[in-house]
């Protein structure tokens, strides 16, 4: 089977494709997504996860804690809010 041809950015030169910013994270850092995703699954589910407002601090918290002790980059962590805390950055 060949392989999936990789695009890249025309101006930047990285991948479109952005999941390489997930390795490398701290073990921490993958226990809070894992957790983050699981509420996720609930709450799209139309179900109530008691717990989700926990998980969401904790993983903010943990991703602030990452950037700031420079275990990831900038670039890193406002993925990881876009995709597991559904964030988006105000200019």
């Amino acid at each position: 089977m060949p392989k999936e041809i990789e695009k890249y950015d025309p101006q930047t030169g990285l991948p479109e494709n952005k999941e390489y910013l997930e390795r490398g994270l701290p073990p921490y850092l993958l226990t809070s997504i894992e957790a983050m995703k699981k509420s996720w699954e609930l709450e799209d589910s139309g179900q109530t996860d008691y717990h989700w407002d926990i998980y969401w601090c904790d993983l903010n918290a943990d991703i602030n804690s990452a950037e700031v002790d420079q275990l990831i980059s900038s670039e890193q962590a406002w993925y990881l809010r876009r995709k597991y805390l559904r964030m988006e950055k105000e200019w």
